[in-house]
Parts: structure tokens; C-alpha cells; sequence
């Protein structure tokens, strides 16, 4: 009984983390990038983010070999160094991520976190596409249905803001620099059929592996920060000699670097604790929050055309998690049979991604 209680308590764990780890993130990074003073470097942030997680789960691994050094630089000597095969195969993800994390931070500077939170939600989407067309997945009728409101939603609410923009006199301009939605709306879409690619392409190649959680963001944090180091030098190399690497750094970015860093370990413990109602739950939530949020500190017009386009966003989110046959098969062959069954069409990668 004392374990039953201590799974639920789990269950509202994990729901309250997954819902402030949702939203908070995406209102942080717009407040960040549209605040009044010096605007930092987002490629900089992203690649600090990778050091802080780098570091970070370096002393879980530590903490996973019993604190016995020697132990510790063989496991890290015999996962990295000795097997470069599934090394090299990680550097695939860890591009990824560098690229989309920068893609995240574009949208947020261009689209207010209300539109962001629910055109993000495309992940769904473009993981359920990569799953059809490259694992051969079949999808229910009900997760087709659901990916067809779930892109009618976001084609409302990006329209509804559209129609909003279009009745203003004169350009939107947020700390002196315009925002233009297009390229908001275009760096999103690329986050999101990015996030959807990696996630197919953990479950294909990488997850096999014996490797722990902790290990593999290693590998990934590691291998990301050569990418990263490029992506700054390369998108912004003048300004970076001109001002300096923190330039715009204040304690609130720090803040966002160690959020952005630790959302995705946070999320990567918490949601084997989260069924797909509970994550859908907490997403949903998270775009409540965001639109409420939006509304008090970013004077964000919520239109009836924007509710509306967001309800059908949350209700695809419902829908696409729902599995009519779930309850049949775990009473004909056990509850171990319900967890590991793929073809029911629910989508693990998005689940088991280790990094946001």
C-alpha cells in the first residue's frame, strides 16, 4: 500500500514538473530576448547550457560508479574511447539539438510565448510522420485524427496572430529590434521537425544501447560543444570579439542557461513516472499558463481565435496519447506487455529523449 501511495505522489511530481518545465521555459527565453538593455548571445547560452549539462551529469556518472574515481574514468574511458562506433553515433543528435536549441531561441525572439508554446506542439506531428515513414509504425484512427486538429489548431492561432499584426498601424518592434513573425513561425517549424527526427533516431539506432541515462547525456553534451563552439563563431564571430563571449550576461540569463540545461534531466527522470495523460495534462497546462502568463507580462491580445485554435491543440494532445485498446491488452496479458507494447502506435522517442 505504502508503494502504491508513494507512486502517486511520484505522479504529481511529475505533473507539476513537467508543466513549469513546459511553460516557464518558453516564457523565460521571450522575457530574455525582448527585455529593455544589451541583448546576449542566444548561440552562446545554448552552448553554456551544454557545458552546465555536461558537467552536471559527469558528477551523476560519478555518483552512479560509487564515487570511486578510478572506476569512474574506466566507465567514461570504455563508453566514449573505447566504443567510438556508438560514439560517433551520437554526434548525429548532438548537431541536432545545437541547431534546434538555436532554432528555439529564434521563435521566441520573433513569436510572443503564447503562439510559441502552441505552435511547438507540431513535434507531435513531425515525430509521428519520421515513425511512419522511416520505423514503418501504423498510427490509430484516432492519433490521425488527433495530428489533424492538432494542425488546424496551430494553423488558427498562428492565423489569429496574423490578422492581429495585420490591424496594427505600424510594425511590432520589441527593444528596438521588429519582429517578424515568418521567421518566428519558420524557426519553429524547423525546431519541431528537428526534435521529431531525433527522437525517431534514438529509438532506431541508439536505444539498444546498455547505456544509463546520465551516460548518455555525457556523450551528447560532450559531442555537442565542438558543434556549439562553431555555431558561435560562425553566426555571431564579430560579435563576440567586439563585446565579448557574455555579452548581455546578467543573472537571469544565468538563470536560463542552468533552466534550459536542466529541464531536459529533469524531464528525462521524471516522465517514466508519466503516462500519456498525465504529459498531456501537464502540456496543456502549460499552454493555459503561458496565454494567462502572456496576457499580464507581455500584453499578449487573446483573441477567440486564438482560444479556439489552442483548445484544438489540447484536445489533439489528449486524443493523440489515448489508446482505446490499451486497457483490453493488459487485462488478456499482463501489465508488463501494456509498457512494452510498440504497436499500438504510441510514440516512445518523444518520451525517452533525453534532452529538451
Amino acid at each position: 500500500m505504502n508503494i502504491h501511495i508513494n507512486a502517486n505522489h511520484l505522479k504529481y511530481i511529475s505533473l507539476i514538473t513537467l508543466t513549469l518545465q513546459n511553460a516557464i521555459l518558453g516564457l523565460s527565453m521571450r522575457y530574455a530576448r525582448t527585455r529593455p538593455g544589451d541583448i546576449f548571445l542566444s548561440s552562446t547560452a545554448v552552448l553554456m547550457s551544454e557545458v552546465v549539462k555536461l558537467i552536471t551529469c559527469l558528477i551523476l556518472v560519478f555518483n552512479e560508479e560509487g564515487k570511486d574515481f578510478q572506476k569512474f574514468v574506466k566507465t567514461l574511458h570504455k563508453t566514449i574511447i573505447a566504443n567510438p562506433t556508438d560514439t560517433l553515433k551520437v554526434c548525429v543528435p548532438s548537431l541536432v539539438y545545437i541547431v534546434q536549441n538555436n532554432l528555439l531561441y529564434v521563435s521566441a525572439s520573433h513569436l510572443d510565448a503564447a503562439t510559441y508554446q502552441v505552435t511547438y506542439q507540431l513535434k507531435i506531428l513531425t515525430t509521428a510522420m519520421f515513425a511512419v515513414f522511416i520505423l514503418r509504425k501504423k498510427l490509430l484512427s484516432t492519433q490521425w485524427g488527433a495530428l489533424v486538429l492538432l494542425l488546424i489548431g496551430v494553423v488558427m492561432v498562428q492565423l489569429a496572430q496574423t490578422v492581429t499584426d495585420a490591424s496594427g498601424a505600424a510594425a511590432q518592434t520589441t527593444n528596438g529590434v521588429e519582429q517578424n513573425r515568418f521567421l518566428g513561425l519558420m524557426a519553429a517549424l524547423g525546431a519541431c521537425f528537428l526534435s521529431g527526427f531525433a527522437g525517431i533516431y534514438f529509438e532506431k539506432i541508439l536505444k539498444g544501447a546498455d547505456i544509463s541515462v546520465w551516460m548518455r547525456n555525457v556523450q551528447l553534451s560532450l559531442l555537442s560543444l565542438p558543434f556549439g563552439t562553431i555555431t558561435c563563431f560562425v553566426s555571431d564571430a564579430s560579435k563576440i570579439f567586439e563585446h565579448g563571449f557574455f555579452f548581455g550576461y546578467d543573472l537571469f540569463i544565468w538563470y536560463l542557461v542552468l533552466l534550459q540545461a536542466g529541464g531536459g534531466l529533469i524531464v528525462a527522470v521524471v516522465v517514466k513516472y508519466a503516462d500519456n495523460i498525465l504529459k498531456g495534462f501537464a502540456t496543456s497546462l502549460a499552454i493555459i499558463i503561458s496565454c494567462v502568463a502572456s496576457i499580464y507580462i507581455f500584453d499578449f491580445n487573446l483573441t477567440f481565435k486564438f482560444a479556439f485554435g489552442a483548445a484544438l491543440v489540447i484536445v489533439s494532445i489528449f486524443l493523440y496519447g489515448y489508446d482505446p485498446n490499451k486497457k483490453i491488452v493488459g487485462a488478456a496479458a499482463g501489465p508488463i506487455k501494456v509498457v512494452t507494447n510498440s504497436s499500438a502506435g504510441t510514440l516512445r522517442p518523444d518520451e525517452e529523449k533525453l534532452l529538451p
